[in-house]
C-alpha cells in the first residue's frame, strides 16, 4: 500500500519501534506542511492511506477530489478538521483511533521545564557562555515563589504536585466547577480573578481550546501581572486574546513568557516578535513530543493501516 503521513515536522515517527508496522509498504513522510490542497496533492497524488499527524492538515473536498486512489485516512484522537461526510461520500474510511486519556507526563514535564527555563534564565547563560562570556544576570530560586495554575485537569494536578515537590506556593483559578473540586481536595484557590493574575510569580495554562474558552485570558488579565512575573503557555496559543501576550509584553506586564504553543503553526517567521523578544522562551510545540508518547499514539494508528492494506471492506 502506497501510505503518506503528513506534517511530520521534525520526522520523529520513523525513530519509533512501531515504524515497523509499516515495514510492508511504501511510506511517504511529508516533513513540510503544505496548506494548499493542490500542492499536497500533487506530493501525495497516489496515495492509498493517509496517517495525519494530529489536527495539523485539514481534508476537505478540495483535497479528497485530487486524490482518487485513497481508501482510508487514519489518526490518533479527533476528527474536527476532517470532512467525514466528503470522506464517506467517497467511500473513504475514517480511522480515529482512541488510544485512551492521554497520560499528563510530557505535557507537564514540558511546562516544569519551561519554568525551570525562566527560573535559572537558562537561554540566556547558555547564549553567554557559547559567546565566551561567563555568568549573565541572576536566576530565580522556585521555593516559596507562588505558582497560578488555571486549569484542574490532569496535566494541572501533575504540575501541581512537580511544583509542590519543589517548594512552589501552588493556587489555583477556572471554572466554577474547577475551583469546587480544588477546595474539595484542599486546595487553595485565588480570592478572584484579579488577584490571580496580580499575585502570581508564574501563571500557567492548562485548559482545553473550546469556544468558551477561546480567549479566556485577557490584556486587562496580563497587565495586572508583576513585572518579574512569566506568563507560560504549553495548551493552546488561543487561549490568550489574539495580540494580548504581545501587547502586555512590551508594556512589561509580565515582564517575561514561556510558550510552547503559537496562533500559526509552525512558526518559522525569526522576525515573529514572540520570537525576538530576548525575555520569552520558546519551544517549537514540543510538550507531547516525547517517544513514549507517540509510541502509545501511533502504534494502534499504524495497525489499523496496515489492517486496510487488504481488500476494501464493503
Amino acid at each position: 500500500m502506497k501510505i503518506a503521513i503528513l506534517d511530520d515536522w521534525g520526522d520523529t515517527l520513523r525513530e519509533l519501534p512501531c515504524f515497523d508496522l509499516l515495514a510492508d509498504h511504501d511510506v511517504t513522510v511529508l516533513t513540510g506542511h503544505h496548506p494548499d490542497p493542490a500542492d499536497l496533492a500533487a506530493r501525495i497524488a497516489e496515495a492509498e492511506a493517509v496517517i495525519l499527524f494530529r489536527e495539523r492538515t485539514a481534508i476537505g473536498t478540495e483535497l479528497l477530489d485530487r486524490l482518487p486512489n485513497l481508501r482510508v485516512i487514519a489518526l490518533a484522537g479527533a476528527t474536527g478538521h476532517i470532512d467525514l461526510d466528503a470522506c464517506a461520500a467517497r467511500g473513504i474510511r475514517v480511522e480515529a483511533v482512541k488510544a485512551g486519556a492521554t497520560p499528563p507526563d510530557a505535557a507537564a514535564e514540558h511546562a516544569l521545564a519551561l519554568i525551570l527555563a525562566w527560573a535559572k534564565r537558562l537561554p540566556r547563560q547558555l547564549a553567554s557562555l557559547r559567546a565566551g562570556h561567563w555568568q549573565s544576570g541572576v536566576g530565580r530560586t522556585l521555593r516559596g515563589l507562588r505558582l497560578g495554575l488555571w486549569g484542574h485537569g490532569r496535566i494541572g494536578r501533575a504540575v501541581a504536585g512537580y511544583a509542590e515537590a519543589l517548594g512552589l506556593d501552588v493556587v489555583w483559578w477556572g471554572s466554577d466547577a474547577a475551583r469546587a473540586r480544588v477546595v474539595a481536595e484542599g486546595g487553595k484557590v485565588a480570592p478572584s480573578r484579579a488577584a490571580f493574575f496580580a499575585e502570581a510569580d508564574i501563571v500557567s495554562l492548562h485548559v482545553r481550546l473550546v469556544a468558551e474558552t477561546r480567549g479566556m485570558v485577557t490584556v486587562e488579565d496580563l497587565a495586572r501581572m508583576k513585572p518579574s512575573a512569566c506568563l507560560v503557555n504549553t495548551s493552546r496559543a488561543g487561549l490568550i486574546a489574539p495580540g494580548a501576550l504581545e501587547a502586555a509584553l512590551a508594556a512589561g506586564r509580565p515582564g517575561h513568557a514561556a510558550l510552547d504553543v503559537f496562533e500559526t503553526e509552525p512558526l518559522t517567521d525569526p522576525a515573529h516578535p514572540l520570537l525576538t523578544n530576548p525575555n520569552v522562551i520558546a519551544t517549537p510545540h514540543i510538550g507531547f513530543v516525547t517517544q513514549e508518547e507517540l509510541e502509545r499514539q501511533f502504534r494502534a494508528v499504524f495497525a489499523r493501516v496496515a489492517e486496510a492494506s487488504g481488500p476494501q471492506r464493503g
